[in-house]
């Protein structure tokens, strides 16, 4: 079976390749070419490379046919942002592509009102990268129910690895955050640190891509949340990740607005839209259609990549790692 992945060289493509190359499948991969995997192994030596512009090729109509050109039984896109560009691809691959997988996030849900958010009673999205993610799961639902080409959504929480900074307990990529916590400083954090965040591991999402690809027919039409067995709240993740440098988490609870006051616009706004939506997603549909059993869970996830970094000299703390 042949597969081509787009945007195989990111955090998933990482882990996903190799898984199928190992599997058996002839693979492509097609990215920009601008960067290679986080992490090396000898499974990439098996992968065909095509380096392509979506965003441009999109712009001039070839991108879709430039895919279906490769004759895939399975095409995986990893970097579909816009429910254009997935009508796009939808189209070029129908009646020539078997199954069409597509990347989603647990953003096309918006704040959580109830919990565990399953695929089926999350509220509306907000902000125009949820938006669009939810607008993309419905046009490939619609797209199978109507007898056109199969598709299914996965849909990761925060991806976590080696490699990259993860996103941390205050909701952002604030790499201060760390050394304060490595350091036993207080740390301001709004409101009262009862949100959620829910992380997974690269790993357990290429896991959950491999699935899909081997039970289409438990798969097809389907969308899955795919996130670690657990979520953190902001206090227990501030703890957990404290504890780890030998050090107590000195919580200072502060109003929004004083937190926007400390820091940066970026950093403001990246804390709000992560904690506002306080995500904890159910992996109870995957683990039954797909047998989806995820390795990780959030803080085992988060620092192995807080290791990566320390040891890459990519991030600055106060103290050694204990653990």
């Amino acid at each position: 079976m042949r597969i081509v992945v787009i945007g195989g060289s990111g955090h998933i493509g990482t882990y996903l390749i190799p898984r199928l190359v190992r599997g058996g499948y002839d693979v492509f991969s097609l990215s920009r070419g601008e960067r290679s995997s986080y992490t090396d192994d000898p499974a990439w030596q098996d992968v065909r490379h095509v380096v392509a512009d979506r965003a441009a090729e999109d712009e001039q109509g070839t991108f879709a046919a430039r895919v279906a050109g490769l004759q895939p039984d399975v095409v995986i896109d990893l970097i579909c942002f816009t429910e254009d560009s997935a009508r796009l691809l939808v189209e070029g691959l129908r009646g020539h592509t078997g199954h069409l997988l597509h990347c989603g996030s647990i953003w096309r849900h918006g704040p959580s009102l109830r919990l565990p958010v399953t695929e089926a009673n999350g509220t509306p999205p907000i902000g125009e990268y949820g938006v669009q993610k939810a607008a993309i799961a419905e046009l490939l639902k619609q797209e199978t129910r109507s007898g056109g080409l199969v598709t299914t959504s996965l849909h990761p929480g925060h991806i976590v690895g080696p490699g990259w900074h993860p996103i941390g307990p205050l909701g952002s990529l604030d790499p201060a955050v760390w050394r304060t916590l490595s350091a036993g400083e207080p740390l301001d954090v709004p409101g009262l640190g009862t949100e959620l965040l829910h992380h997974v591991h690269a790993e357990d999402v290429a896991h959950a891509f491999e699935a899909a690809v081997a039970h289409p027919d438990s798969a097809a039409g389907e969308d899955f949340n795919i996130v670690a067995p657990t979520a953190l709240t902001v206090r227990g993740f501030a703890q957990v990740a404290a504890g780890w440098f030998g050090q107590e988490a000195h919580l200072r609870h502060v109003t929004w607005d004083e937190f926007r006051a400390g820091t940066s616009d970026e950093i403001a706004e990246s804390s709000w839209a992560h904690l506002m939506r306080s995500h904890y997603a159910s992996i109870e549909k995957a683990r039954a259609r797909l047998g989806y059993a995820p390795q990780y869970e959030p803080e085992e996830a988060v620092l192995e990549s807080v290791r990566w970094l320390i040891g890459h000299d990519q991030l600055d703390v106060a103290q050694p790692l204990v653990v």
